[in-house]
């Protein structure tokens, strides 16, 4: 094994990682109090108590991607986009690898944004005049305790995450067991059922889209560190368990809160909505609660876009990575907060069309493994150096996927000519993307012994 293959694999010293410490990571990234608006949302598609139930526990129910993929990366101990070079090869991987990179650092800036305007709301508990001195103030503590993350090793995050599930997952319990008491249950139970076509399966792709699905890209970041010793099984209920308790709990108040507040899933700010529901006397307690539930997706979001630099060849220390990432966590809020407050809801926009490509990237990613997984990664196709550059059929796929998702997908500045009817503003287009990258891959694998990806995985085993 050369020095670059000994680079791609996470050192055997530290992966003695257990099954327990995904269990709180992923717990603790799904604590925020923002999950009651999907909840409410969900009651948006018009749709009853029941269904709306079912389509939180369905959509939660995405992070068995996300266990999947955290699987394959226990399986090898290598990060999530360096196992995707053997699916799309080493150039065929820079594209969604670059997206993968793009999406994790544009919303880890939104939480930022989000997470100073909370520090702004918990100021003015205290009588503290809101204006750009403040603004800015709050914006570097924010950024700061994100940043101090990016100096933990593994096992120290591991410690982290499980110390903000257990306090600040308590706290959100605490917050929304004072909310369900107002929840008028008249009108939820009199909710008539809406279409299972045109409202329950928008309701569930919008929803996969902002979960399973957008953290799908992390998933091996973390199982990497696992010991091999671990159980496949345990590592995926880990991951599961740990991401959907949270959220589906926190989704479903979200639905009994949609009849006493119902601005919360189209408000500019539902954590002020959710503010003044509350007594008083919990203010401070709640603004904390909420900035806690942010900051465990921020350091993921950051650990992630990290590796995500890495593993397209731009190689810097530590410090420079975080002096990269730091600048885009500030430039980007600065820009919203003081300059642009229109940028916000088109940079979102955007994001959400990168999820396309993330979709597609999955499937292929998951396709890859399945068809391979008896034969295992080599680590020769991951070598940046060696001849596995270009998996025509991976990538053939990932452009069929992203094509047909942006053909059925349409935002204020984007209209696809299929986004009508049941696939006019959500995320159907997504989960197509999704389904048709895999099928482009079943179908074509058949041809990959033609000096396609799986002769050359014969070839290096030799």
């Amino acid at each position: 094994m050369n020095k670059e293959q000994e680079m791609i694999t996470v050192p055997e010293n530290e992966r003695v990682g257990k099954p327990k410490d995904l269990f709180f990571i992923w717990f603790a990234a799904n604590i925020g109090i923002l999950g009651v608006v999907y909840g409410a949302m969900i009651v948006g598609f018009q749709l009853s108590f029941v269904q709306a139930t079912l389509a939180a526990f369905i959509a939660s129910l995405s992070f068995i991607l996300v266990g999947y993929i955290s699987v394959i990366g226990k399986k090898n101990g290598i990060t999530t986009f360096m196992l995707s070079r053997a699916a799309f090869g080493i150039r065929g991987n820079w594209i969604p690898n670059f997206l993968g990179w793009l999406n994790l650092v544009g919303w880890l800036a939104v939480n930022v944004i989000t997470g100073t305007l909370i520090l702004l709301s918990l100021m003015n508990v205290f009588n503290i005049s809101q204006n750009n001195t403040t603004t800015m103030i709050c914006l570097l503590i924010f950024a700061s305790l994100v940043l101090l993350s990016g100096l933990l090793n593994q096992q120290q995050l591991a410690k982290l995450q499980t110390f903000f599930t257990y306090v600040f997952g308590g706290l959100t319990l605490v917050i929304l067991a004072i909310l369900i008491p107002d929840t008028d249950w008249q009108q939820l139970f009199n909710m008539p059922n809406g279409s299972w076509l045109t409202g329950f399966l928008p309701a569930v792709s919008i929803i996969m889209a902002g979960t399973g699905i957008s953290w799908s890209i992390a998933g091996a970041d973390y199982s990497a560190y696992q010991s091999p010793d671990n159980k496949n099984s345990a590592i995926m209920k880990s991951v599961v368990f740990g991401a959907v308790i949270p959220l589906f709990i926190i989704m479903f108040v979200g639905t009994l809160l949609s009849t006493s507040l119902p601005d919360i899933a189209t408000s500019a700010n539902p954590i002020d909505v959710i503010a003044h529901a509350l007594p008083s006397w919990i203010s401070v307690i709640y603004f904390i609660t909420a900035v806690g539930g942010l900051i465990p997706q921020c350091i993921i979001s950051l650990k992630s876009a990290r590796v995500n630099l890495e593993t397209m060849n731009i190689r810097v220390s530590d410090h420079v990575s975080l002096t990269i990432h730091g600048a885009i966590m500030i430039f980007i809020p600065i820009y919203v907060l003081f300059i642009s407050q229109d940028f916000l809801y088109n940079f979102e926009l955007f994001l959400g069309l990168l999820g396309i490509g993330i979709a597609a990237w999955g499937a292929v990613f998951i396709a890859d493994y399945y068809f391979n997984r008896k034969a295992g990664y080599k680590l020769a196709l991951l070598d940046p150096n060696g001849n596995h550059t270009f998996n025509k059929v991976g990538v053939m796929s990932w452009f069929v996927g992203t094509i047909i998702g942006f053909l059925f997908t349409n935002t204020d500045f984007f209209d696809g000519p299929f986004a009508i009817g049941i696939f006019r503003d959500n995320s159907l287009g997504l989960l197509l993307a999704f389904m048709s990258s895999y099928l482009s891959y079943v179908i074509l694998h058949p041809f990959m012994n033609k000096g396609g990806h799986t002769s050359e995985r014969k070839q290096q085993a030799q």
